[in-house]
């Protein structure tokens, strides 16, 4: 499933090589936390958060019956 969210970001990234993945695992749910310049944030998540309404639309529907829950969440990566 990780692969899926990394294809669907890359297409709309362009800073591709500073995007970063977090894969947090609990007892019920994955949750994937997508990681970006501020450049990208805006083209990633799109007007009004539609592309990253249909990202998670995607991801659920791919999830195959009676596997943990993924949650997918978009944050600006923190500069260092």
């Amino acid at each position: 499933m990780l692969e899926l969210i990394k294809y669907i970001v890359e297409q709309f990234a362009e800073d591709k090589e500073h995007v970063e993945y977090q894969v947090e695992e609990t007892e019920n749910e994955i949750n994937v936390t997508v990681l970006l310049s501020d450049s990208d944030m805006g083209k990633v998540i799109g007007k009004q958060g539609k592309i990253a309404k249909a990202l998670r639309t995607l991801v659920r529907s791919a999830t195959p019956k009676g596997s943990k829950k993924y949650n997918v969440e978009i944050k600006e990566r923190e500069e260092a």
